[in-house]
């Protein structure tokens, strides 16, 4: 039900997580979006175990720092299965 809820919820604040990606991208993080923005901030919900009120999860959404993406998608790179390969072709083209 939890994940439903997160859903409907993605799609209320959906004009709250636009205005949190146009501010990232006048920081110079022009790659960062909607769908990122939200995983970050359902990573930061992950270590909360009541279900959020909506004002909560407005307000994580509006706290999200671009140290917070870069740290998401750096652990996100790394964990990624494909990583190593990605490093090979690197290592190959210099």
């Amino acid at each position: 039900m939890l994940e439903q809820n997160m859903a409907v919820w993605k799609e209320r604040a959906l004009p709250v997580i636009t205005s949190k990606l146009e501010e990232l991208h006048m920081l110079g993080y022009e790659r960062a979006t909607v769908d990122e923005i939200w995983k970050v901030v359902l990573k930061k919900r992950k270590k909360k175990t009541e279900e959020p009120l909506m004002h909560d999860l407005i307000n994580d959404i509006l706290r999200v720092t671009p140290t917070d993406y870069m740290n998401w998608l750096t652990t996100e790179a790394i964990t990624n299965d494909d990583w190593m390969s990605t490093f090979e072709d690197f290592k190959k083209e210099n």
